[in-house]
């Protein structure tokens, strides 16, 4: 009988985990061991995009690279996993329960945005999932067909983070492209911080403040929303104001599943990890991406729910998973470079290096290589055995 490297997950981390194994066991050509993914879908949802229009096209089908380097797929949902005994449950597509087992476990089912237990909060969207994405696309074409108001034309954004700013930035195009020019658009971040784009630091603060105000994108700071209804938004402050679309961007956290093992977690659920991606304390489990968190360099910087972390951490994972199978020395997990590419919509976009998040690009540059990494760098690669093995390689930089 085959052993098994079990991946969980096609999304940056588990399709370059899944890649890095199978590179590794073909380069020491060693068919005597299986990689398997199991996933609800052989298919990449580029997360990152999901902020901008026409989000259909923002997937990637997986069948072909993963048939020509020799990669499993298992359509299903997990549902349960079980460490002593090496085994995962799942139900298929056809709702049969199954089981797996595995010789080295690969965590990689990433995470989800956590709405809180806040009144009316399923009136919001989130451009979290590829289903949420489209299900806020079609609304915001919808408002298209409701009479000219303020609430129509308004749209909140519960958040100031990364996903906020991208989100809310990319708004005043998006709406004036489907109510027209002449409407007067309004989009209004709420955020709990004291300054526009704070948690972004000192040097991109003032960038964010600028983008903002140049396309009428509006702060609520020091406050948050506190209930939510279907005509808008009450703030914890008190102050009401109509919106015909809320967007929810605050709170991530790591996958349920992290929680079917007897393992530490931080904050978020992700999962205490060595620098070979091993969790600590399971000898056969590995985790990667969102699920884990990891040292990037050794002055105490950990990896960030991004799929610049993802994908070197999927490449590492992978290869340390066969590696143990394979008795041969692991390669230690690092990424001390450390990007940030934010999308400021029409404005541009900025370009930082360095945890302190230095800025090197924005503007039109900025955006040139957002545009750059968005439709070119984070895609898989082509569906050719050695290009797909070559690009798996876990020395490989990432900047994206």
């Amino acid at each position: 009988m085959k052993q098994r490297i079990l991946v969980i997950g096609t999304g940056f981390a588990g399709l370059w985990s899944a890649l890095s194994a199978a590179r590794l066991l073909d380069l020491q050509a060693r068919e005597d061991i299986e990689v398997c993914v199991i996933a609800p879908k052989a298919q990449l949802h580029v997360r990152p995009r999901f902020y901008e229009a026409d989000v259909a096209r923002m997937s990637a089908p997986l069948d072909k690279l993963f048939a020509v380097v020799g990669i499993r797929f298992v359509q299903g949902w997990v549902t349960g996993i079980d460490s002593a005994r090496q085994t995962l449950t799942y139900r298929s597509e056809h709702g049969l329960d199954s089981e797996l087992g595995y010789s080295r476990l690969i965590l990689a089912s990433g995470s989800q945005v956590v709405r809180p237990a806040l009144s009316g909060v399923e009136h919001a969207f989130d451009v979290d999932s590829l289903e949420q994405a489209l299900a806020l696309e079609r609304h915001l074409h919808s408002l298209r067909d409701l009479p000219d108001s303020p609430a129509r034309n308004t749209v909140v954004v519960a958040g100031g983070g990364f996903t906020g700013i991208e989100t809310a930035t990319e708004l005043p195009a998006r709406l004036r492209s489907i109510l027209g020019d002449d409407v007067d658009i309004r989009v209004i971040v709420v955020d709990r911080g004291e300054r526009i784009g704070a948690s972004l630091g000192e040097h991109v603060a003032p960038i964010v403040a600028e983008a903002s105000a140049q396309q009428g994108v509006n702060w609520r700071l020091g406050s948050a929303v506190g209930s939510v209804d279907a005509g808008g938004v009450t703030l914890t402050n008190g102050e009401r104001i109509d919106a015909q679309t809320v967007i929810w961007t605050v709170g991530v956290q790591a996958s349920p599943l992290t929680r079917e093992l007897t393992a530490e977690r931080d904050a978020q659920g992700r999962l205490h990890v060595d620098r070979n991606l091993k969790v600590s304390g399971l000898e056969s489990v590995y985790a990667a991406g969102d699920t884990a968190y990891a040292a990037v360099d050794d002055h105490g910087n950990h990896a960030l729910m991004s799929c610049q972390h993802a994908i070197a951490l999927g490449r590492s994972a992978g290869n340390n998973a066969a590696a143990d199978l394979l008795a041969i020395a692991p390669i230690t997990y690092s990424q001390p470079k450390y990007v940030t590419c934010l999308d400021l919509g029409e404005w541009g976009a900025l370009f930082t290096e360095g945890w302190e998040r230095k800025v090197m690009l924005t503007g039109t540059k900025g955006k040139q290589l957002k545009t750059e990494i968005n439709t070119q760098w984070i895609y898989p690669p082509a569906a050719i055995r050695e290009t797909a093995l070559a690009a798996a390689d876990p020395l490989i930089p990432v900047v994206a």
